[in-house]
């Protein structure tokens, strides 16, 4: 009998049933352990095959305003403002701007669309609707989208565009952001229509959105509490704009009514998941500290 590559015996798994997932059985965990390297093999397979058909994921994908000014912040530190104007605050320590090119989401979406044909277990975040959209992006995570390009660019988004930009803003979290975390998130209606108030464990937390300008949804706003009013602000995202706030600020994600909606959801940490203090203030940061790499080994904390 023929042997299967990883990538057939990948496909041919059978994922633990929604239920088990949804309650995180003890074998769910096992499943995932017990086939980390199968499902790694797989996705490297996976984006040989697919070397053809898929456009590379790079920094082209983004705004061009957004690149540049970052590309020129880390060749000279001191040029940062040309960043900080492209940052607009909408409600207390939340920051709108755009993330993605609009006109190129729709080539990251095609292989985000290859990626959810691909037939390769994901897992999803726990706490939502099982559905095909959602899915672990780093690599401490369970059942993590390992296909290698991909993984160079999530790192990239982390490293050279989300980390900086969030020290710019809130300089308390340095030593408290050289762990990473993310995931994708889907909201459609009667499934994974909203979320309700939370914070994060997270000492920032990075929501962008991946809709391109054709794929139109109404509802799913999100709110933030604003502590200048003591209301809660509603948001409402664009195609390829992101959301940066520090993670203890509670916000909830309203019902979609009509349309989809799909973002990746990114979270910067220290050791372990560790946490600025509640009262932890801002303090001054050197410009070339800000723009620097973390000398911090990844560790193995996913916060779920």
């Amino acid at each position: 009998m023929m042997s299967l590559n990883p990538l057939q015996s990948a496909r041919a798994l059978t994922l633990p049933s929604r239920e088990a997932m949804l309650y995180r059985e003890p074998s769910v965990e096992q499943f995932w352990n017990t086939n980390q390297d199968l499902l790694s093999h797989a996705w490297q397979e996976w984006e040989v095959d697919q070397k053809d058909d898929l456009l590379p994921l790079d920094s082209s994908l983004l705004d061009k305003d957004l690149r540049n000014a970052v590309t020129q912040a880390w060749q000279d530190p001191t040029k940062e403002l040309a960043v900080q104007d492209l940052l607009q605050e909408v409600a207390s320590d939340v920051f709108r701007f755009q993330f993605f090119d609009p006109k190129r989401l729709a080539d990251l979406r095609d292989y985000l669309e290859s990626v959810w044909d691909a037939q390769i277990p994901l897992r999803p975040p726990y706490g939502i609707v099982l559905n095909r959209r959602g899915a672990m992006l780093d690599s401490r995570s369970e059942g993590y989208l390992a296909a290698p390009s991909f993984q160079t660019f999530y790192r990239q988004m982390i490293d050279m565009y989300m980390r900086p930009i969030a020290r710019m803003l809130f300089p308390e979290i340095i030593g408290y952001d050289d762990q990473a975390f993310g995931f994708s998130i889907h909201y459609r209606p009667n499934t994974d229509n909203s979320i309700r108030p939370h914070t994060d464990a997270s000492a920032v937390t990075l929501n962008i959105n991946l809709n391109p300008p054709d794929a139109l949804f109404t509802g799913s706003t999100v709110d933030f509490y604003d502590s200048e009013t003591g209301k809660m602000k509603g948001i409402t995202f664009t195609p390829g704009s992101a959301i940066l706030h520090r993670g203890k600020v509670v916000h909830a994600a309203q019902p979609i009514t009509s349309g989809e909606r799909t973002n990746f959801v990114l979270w910067l940490f220290g050791e372990q998941g560790r946490l600025p203090s509640q009262g932890a203030q801002p303090i001054p940061v050197d410009a070339n500290e800000r723009w620097t790499l973390p000398t911090t080994a990844p560790d193995d904390y996913a916060p779920f």
